[in-house]
């Protein structure tokens, strides 16, 4: 992945999506490295009970990728964090970039990403709210280019973060109890690559 990333960097892509933004090219690595760093920053907010028993040592097969899931704990119970580099990092960025394009066209934008997304998100037990990554970066491509192709790159990524992150985490949090994992990150692991990837590749699409 780092490899794939540097070459990335090394053909000013990210440079390009920055720019598209409105942000001189540099910031893209500065951008780049903090969200890949802030993806080890878990901040826990809350504490619930578990329906089910936490899952230990069961195989999970999500989109062709194979692990195990995580160790036994004693307590049924699973805490709530919310991930800086997948989470407050992004939302920080679409607040700032709502007051370059209209309110409006940004809000349709995020509500129809996030029904799709809410759609297509399942809850597996043992690891959590899994999507496939491709399809928010798409999905909010192509709704922008509909609705606000004046404002395409900034409403993309504005869509696609917040559709991503509200679609695939905030309006699963009642699946949680069932899960049976230890602790579910807002913005995390695997809700962090497609939050990731559709803050770059929605906005390259455009």
């Amino acid at each position: 992945m780092l490899v794939v990333l540097f070459i990335l960097i090394s053909l000013s892509i990210f440079g390009l999506a920055f720019r598209k933004l409105g942000f001189p090219p540099e910031y893209s690595v500065y951008f780049l490295f903090l969200s890949l760093l802030g993806s080890y920053v878990n901040i826990p907010l809350k504490k619930v009970m578990s329906r089910v028993p936490i899952i230990s040592g069961k195989k999970i097969d999500i989109h062709w990728f194979n692990y195990t899931a995580s160790p036994p704990e004693v307590e049924r119970s699973t805490i709530i964090a919310i991930n800086l580099g997948g989470a407050i990092i992004p939302v920080a960025m679409s607040v700032f970039l709502f007051t370059m394009v209209s309110l409006v066209n940004a809000m349709i934008g995020i509500l129809v990403v996030v029904f799709f997304i809410y759609k297509i998100a399942r809850p597996v037990k043992g690891s959590g709210i899994a999507i496939h990554t491709l399809l928010p970066p798409i999905l909010a491509a192509a709704t922008v280019l509909m609705i606000s192709p004046q404002d395409a790159a900034i409403t993309a990524y504005i869509s696609g973060t917040l559709g991503c992150l509200i679609g695939v985490d905030i309006l699963n949090l009642g699946e949680i109890h069932d899960l049976g994992v230890p602790a579910v990150s807002i913005g995390g692991a695997g809700t962090f690559d497609a939050i990731f990837l559709t803050g770059i590749i929605s906005v390259l699409l455009t």
